[in-house]
């Protein structure tokens, strides 16, 4: 997963690494919104076991939230096009990975 977000979000951290073509793009795009469905469910289950007034519980609940409706969210080009939806995704993804794994560490 965390390959993918680096892809679409850093790729001046690879050298000689391109920014991803059309094609490609839409390929990461696909695998994006596969990565945020097989994590949700996960993070939002983990999370719901905290206690209710747990801190880490609303943060990871609010970033699943936030996930859902960027699943919803359709390309925009007032928004950056394809290219950026895919970035607004992966920052999502990226959020959803760092959350699982803190949640990994304190969830019961």
């Amino acid at each position: 997963m965390r390959d993918v977000i680096d892809r679409l979000l850093d790729p001046d951290a690879v050298p000689g690494t391109l920014p991803p073509a059309p094609g490609e793009l839409e390929t990461l795009t696909l695998q994006l919104r596969g990565h945020l469905a097989l994590l949700l469910p996960e993070v939002e289950e983990t999370a719901k076991r905290l206690p209710r007034e747990s801190i880490p519980r609303y943060c990871a609940l609010a970033c699943v939230g936030e996930a859902r409706e960027r699943l919803r969210a359709e390309p925009s080009r007032r928004f950056g096009g394809p290219a950026g939806h895919a970035r607004r995704l992966a920052r999502t993804l990226n959020a959803l990975c760092d959350h699982w794994e803190a949640l990994a560490v304190t969830a019961p």
